[in-house]
């Protein structure tokens, strides 16, 4: 999330499996102790090879890691803001085809804890990516896909 500072270069560490991304404050985290969050470097999705193809591409070296664009497609030196990765976000949903109104950066999060839960993480590895101190906060954007899927009662009924 963007709402106090994007993540900057410096703030993320590359590691043998992933990054390490530092997130200097947040609007759970006013005070500015700041997290760490690990992103693994998946086998589709390749967010070590993306994020230095990313750099040497806009030839950023220091600063903000995700940039506005001005004219001609133009790297500016000024970090996105939470409302502009929103508008990304219901720009592509609609490319997409899909309907823009239902995506957020909200929706990706329940999606990702939602597929995050159903192939297995447990909660306390959810709670470490998604910096949710709570579990019932968790809980609350897991969307079952299959409402009978481990379902409770199959030992008993």
């Amino acid at each position: 999330e963007f709402r106090n500072s994007a993540p900057a270069v410096e703030d993320i560490t590359v590691t043998p499996v992933g990054l390490k991304i530092h997130i200097r404050s947040s609007k759970t985290d006013q005070a500015g102790a700041g997290q760490d969050v690990a992103v693994l470097d998946g086998e589709r999705l390749r967010v070590k090879a993306a994020r230095a193809d990313w750099l040497t591409t806009a030839g950023i070296t220091t600063g903000p890691i995700f940039r506005r664009l001005g004219k001609g497609a133009r790297v500016l030196p000024a970090g996105l803001t939470d409302r502009s990765v929103a508008n990304i976000i219901k720009i592509r949903a609609a490319q997409a085809g899909l309907d823009a109104a239902l995506f957020s950066g909200h929706s990706l999060q329940a999606g990702f804890l939602t597929s995050a839960a159903e192939s297995g993480a447990t909660l306390v590895r959810m709670m470490d990516v998604s910096r949710y101190s709570r579990v019932d906060t968790l809980v609350g954007y897991i969307r079952s896909a299959d409402a009978f899927k481990d379902h409770a009662g199959p030992g008993f009924m």
